[in-house]
């Protein structure tokens, strides 16, 4: 699996936000889609929402491939 960690300078942010400035997908359609579809999950579980909010600590994963770490 993949691992990437994402620094972010905010309190949070957004599960397709997150997606998009990892350069998991390359427009919020593409990352609202892969939601959806429920190809993403967040810190263990299936996650189908856009507006999740992440914050340090927290763990998306993406098919199971690409993790991405929100430090």
């Amino acid at each position: 699996m993949e691992t990437h960690d994402i620094k972010i300078h905010t309190e949070f942010i957004k599960l397709q936000d997150l997606l998009k400035f990892a350069g998991a997908v390359e427009t919020g359609g593409d990352a609202k889609l892969i939601i959806q579809e429920g190809r993403v999950s967040v810190n263990g579980e299936a996650c189908t929402m856009r507006g999740r909010k992440l914050r340090p600590g927290d763990k998306a994963v993406i098919d199971g491939e690409t993790e991405l770490v929100v430090t």
